[in-house]
């Protein structure tokens, strides 16, 4: 393997195809349109498209999709090197759009996105390793996900993002475990409002997130319009307004938040294993930055961040 440079960040997780519905006809079918995703994706992708050294650490297929998805990735300039391989085929998830949110519906069964590699002895080196996702729930990824995470958060920066996806094939009880377990590893954990919903039920985001943080974490909450609040680990909250945007498409904007936020915190250099201390201004920096890549992407079709965040208006 080669050498990380200085400042990069290893993505973990999953690599799959979200079938996005176009729209119908009267009388016929709906067609869907197959765009290369899942979290770690985008977000490995949005990284390298800020110039943040990018390596995706998670599986690829035999068939024509996972062609696409190598294609986007490579495209974007993110390293495979620890991309494993498989000759099954690629996730799908199927999705439904929401006014507020999306719900995916995925097919899981005899799939390559989920034979992940365990990586713990290899992720010293990277400034950042990003964990979270379907990746961090469903087995075989299950296991070596937590394993690379507890070693990257002695060795590097650990950043989670729960991104807590449903459906009848995902078992709510130990995903929602796993997940927990993850943000408590973590030296900086990306949530958002519906992810405390079901990781903590019953609690106000913003009293979950406080709670986190007073843990040594740098937490950032995401609230659609509302915007967003980081809880730092010195008892700290710091609030940013959404930044203005026409909605076009909602899939992808918490990942090109994520991609935005590590890309300014892995400038700052980390201390490796240590917890992520900043200032109100450098806090508020993070989220107006984060924020503004999120509206680059709900401001168009895609789901991915297409290239540099857009000045501040």
């Amino acid at each position: 393997m080669s050498t990380p440079p200085p400042g990069a960040v290893l993505v973990l997780g999953e690599a799959l195809i979200d079938l996005v519905p176009q729209g119908r006809a009267p009388g016929a079918a709906r067609r869907y349109a197959a765009e290369p995703g899942g979290a770690p994706v985008n977000v490995a992708v949005g990284l390298a498209r800020l110039a943040t050294p990018s390596w995706f650490a998670g599986a690829l297929g035999g068939d024509a999709f996972a062609g696409d998805l190598e294609a986007v990735l490579t495209g974007a300039g993110v390293d495979l090197t620890l991309t494993a391989r498989s000759p099954l085929p690629t996730t799908l998830a199927v999705t439904d759009p929401r006014p507020e949110t999306n719900g995916y519906h995925f097919h899981l069964a005899d799939t390559a996105t989920f034979r992940i590699a365990d990586l713990s002895a290899r992720v010293d080196g990277f400034a950042a390793v990003y964990a979270g996702g379907l990746a961090a729930v469903v087995e075989p990824a299950a296991t070596a996900v937590a394993a690379a995470a507890r070693a990257a958060a002695r060795s590097s920066v650990l950043v989670v993002d729960p991104n807590v996806r449903s459906d009848r094939t995902i078992d709510p009880v130990s995903g929602a475990l796993r997940l927990r377990d993850l943000c408590a590893t973590a030296q900086v954990v990306k949530v958002s409002d519906e992810d405390i919903a079901v990781l903590w039920p019953g609690r106000a985001p913003e009293d979950a997130c406080a709670d986190l943080a007073a843990r040594d974490k740098l937490v950032l909450l995401t609230r659609g319009a509302r915007g967003s609040v980081a809880f730092t680990p010195d008892g700290e909250r710091v609030e940013v307004a959404a930044a203005p945007v026409t909605v076009v498409n909602t899939i992808g904007a918490g990942d090109a938040f994520a991609a935005g936020a590590l890309h300014r915190i892995v400038a700052l250099g980390p201390e490796p294993g240590a917890p992520v201390r900043v200032s109100r201004e450098r806090a508020a920096d993070i989220l107006e930055f984060a924020g503004r890549a999120a509206a680059s992407v709900v401001a168009s079709p895609g789901t991915a961040l297409a290239g540099p965040v857009p000045a501040r208006a």
